[in-house]
């Protein structure tokens, strides 16, 4: 029976209940069993990159779906902020008071648990999915979330859990209103009734194109099966005018009478969080086209846009001292640390010639400053896109965690890592632009010279340097990249060299070496075929 541990890194839960507008006042407390589920297969949508739903995880759904858990809660204190939100209306911006209420957890945590059994497979996916869930409610109530699969808990000590009718508390407990799922097989039943209804005029008739559009069309608010329930938005089934969303239902629970308490918050002496080497990011358009997402060709622009989202975001408008993301100290001086702040390495690891990932490491680290800007930047743009770009958390932590990631896109991570004992042979993967203009005299400003200069400030070997010819059918398309910095300095000179480096021993990567080498060019993998 499995038991879901979940912490606030931030020390703050916040979620409106369902049925209530942000400005009553009023937090989900505890976290509904309906935005659990929906957590889990959202959380499966971003780091195990589905598709669609597959067949295991809709068992695993569909049995937490079947009870109702039970929960451990700890003390909270109510608290909230006030801001002005402005909004256009006709000609004139105009503003409206926003309240947001938080659940002041500090370093309390909650204990879920489901009393049902799950298989060795099920236990292996959920605690993947626990593992990658960033945020539960809204996108600022960063989680850190771990599946205790089969741990002796007493559920004497649960203290929020469904009513019973045979079952009455004392004025110890309150009781409240909570969201949750449908049992898969009772939403079967109750859809197949609603067929009966809803398909009845189209019993008997000839069948023909304009009867199978209204047909189907008669069929769209009612989604086939549970797990379509979980999957769908808010604006879908508002505008199949649902009050609530189909396979909801609401459930009565007992909990701690004044178990939330409106005080002052507690100051809270929480675990600082520890700095990682990398976050990865994935790309998705809102139509899921995935030839809309931006060509290769703009690695560097894309990587700069991200950049200064990241940056403004961590500062919240305001200078920020962060040098793992701006690459200064405290003095705005340029750090001499080696290239060891953040790389942003937009990637196109389905080989579409489209950036699907941004990959963000950082050999100094990634501070919790840097963590929650990455992990709360929701969208990012791109140059004659249809739209905006979608943005999640597909996998954090060290570097060698990449390897770990599903066969689909661990191939291409593996070029990039090279294989856990290193390979000898890179070649460029974006172009390398000299950082210093090219001399025929003078051995310092050659091109091979800067290359192992590069090298050399990155802790690297010295390397034999080849070029591969242009004319490559591989590498045609890279003569199309753009090479020079909105923002920043420009090169010496716009030229980009495709090259082969050749250690005498293996090495590993990321190797990213010259100008705008933080921003995606320069970038090598290993070669196929090196062991």
């Amino acid at each position: 029976m499995p038991t879901l541990k979940l912490r606030f890194p931030g020390g703050r839960y916040h979620a409106t209940p369902w049925g209530h507008h942000v400005n009553e006042g009023l937090v989900e407390w505890p976290p509904s069993p309906w935005r659990l589920l929906r957590a889990l297969v959202s959380c499966g949508f971003t780091s195990q990159r589905w598709n669609d739903v597959p067949t295991l995880a809709s068992s695993l759904i569909e049995k937490l779906a079947s009870v109702l858990p039970l929960y451990r809660l700890p003390e909270i204190t109510a608290a909230h902020t006030r801001h002005y939100m402005p909004y256009i209306e006709g000609a004139k911006e105009k503003k409206t008071l926003v309240w947001d209420t938080f659940a002041n957890i500090g370093d309390g945590e909650i204990l879920v648990h489901w009393r049902c059994e799950i298989n060795s497979d099920e236990t292996v996916l959920f605690g993947n999915l626990a593992r990658n869930l960033n945020y539960l409610g809204r996108s600022e109530s960063w989680v850190e979330a771990e599946l205790i699969p089969d741990a002796p808990i007493s559920t004497d000590n649960f203290n929020a859990v469904p009513h019973c009718e045979n079952k009455q508390r004392d004025q110890r407990y309150e009781q409240i209103s909570l969201m949750a799922a449908i049992p898969g097989e009772d939403y079967q039943a109750w859809r197949s009734e609603q067929m009966k209804v809803v398909l009845a005029p189209f019993q008997g008739k000839k069948e023909t194109a304009k009867l199978k559009k209204d047909r189907d069309k008669a069929e769209q608010p009612y989604p086939p099966d549970l797990i379509a329930c979980l999957t769908r938005d808010t604006s879908w089934w508002k505008g199949h005018r649902w009050s609530q969303p189909p396979g909801s239902q609401r459930v009565l629970y007992w909990r701690p009478s004044q178990s939330i308490e409106v005080t002052a918050p507690r100051i809270s002496h929480r675990k600082a969080v520890p700095p990682i080497e990398m976050m990865l990011l994935a790309l998705t358009t809102p139509s899921g086209n995935k030839s809309a997402l931006p060509s290769v060709t703009r690695t560097l622009p894309q990587a700069e846009l991200f950049h200064r989202a990241i940056v403004g975001r961590a500062g919240n408008g305001r200078v920020i001292h962060c040098p793992e993301l701006t690459g200064k100290d405290a003095n705005s001086k340029a750090l001499r640390d080696g290239h060891q702040h953040a790389h942003i390495l937009p990637l196109d690891l389905d080989n579409d010639q489209h950036i699907d990932h941004i990959l963000i490491y950082a050999g100094m680290g990634l501070g919790e400053t840097a963590q929650r800007a990455i992990s709360t930047l929701r969208r990012t743009w791109t140059k004659g896109g249809v739209g905006d770009i979608q943005l999640a958390v597909a996998g954090k932590g060290r570097l060698d965690d990449l390897r770990r990631l599903p066969d689909r896109i661990g191939t291409t991570i593996d070029s990039l890592m090279g294989t856990e004992s290193g390979a000898r042979t890179w070649i460029s993967l974006t172009p390398f632009v000299p950082p210093r203009f090219i001399k025929k005299l003078g051995k310092r400003n050659d091109l091979f010279s800067q290359v192992n200069a590069e090298l050399s400030s990155r802790g690297l070997p010295n390397a034999a340097v080849s070029i591969i010819p242009w004319h490559s059918e591989d590498v045609h398309r890279l003569r199309h990249c753009i090479r020079v910095r909105k923002r920043g300095a420009p090169p010496p000179q716009d030229v980009g060299y495709l090259l082969r480096l050749t250690f005498a021993e293996t090495v590993h990567g990321p190797i990213s070496l010259g100008y705008a080498s933080h921003f995606g060019l320069g970038l090598f993998i290993a070669e196929p075929g090196d062991p």
